[in-house]
């Protein structure tokens, strides 16, 4: 597994001690909830989680946080009847976080039951 916090960028704007808390929470969220991630371009990917208004709300909250500290991400979160899904999309210079954060994603895959 790769290192917690090497999906989160240099220009975060949320105050390092918060980071790994933050981290810890999308850990969570891909622990409990993660069916799996699709890598679209360098600078998008879905990533699939189970449905549910809970997982939506879930969701909702931590990317609005995360987008709020981290400018550079865009996320759309979408839910129907089958899953929830996460579009997480990054400007080509940020890429590498992306593939991080994809990474640790997929560090979950197979955990859901």
């Amino acid at each position: 597994m790769t290192d917690q916090l090497d999906w989160v960028a240099d220009a975060c704007t949320l105050p390092t001690a918060e980071r790994p808390l933050r981290a810890a929470e999308f850990d969570a969220l891909f622990a409990e909830r993660l069916v799996r991630v699709e890598r679209i371009s360098p600078t998008s990917a879905r990533i699939e989680l189970l449905s549910g208004n809970e997982t939506i709300a879930l969701a909702e909250d931590l990317t609005e946080r995360e987008a709020s500290c981290c400018s550079f991400f865009s996320f759309a979160v979408n839910g129907t009847d089958n899953a929830t899904t996460i579009d997480v999309g990054v400007p080509a210079s940020r890429a590498d976080i992306l593939e991080a954060l994809v990474t640790r994603a997929e560090s979950f895959a197979g955990g859901v039951r």
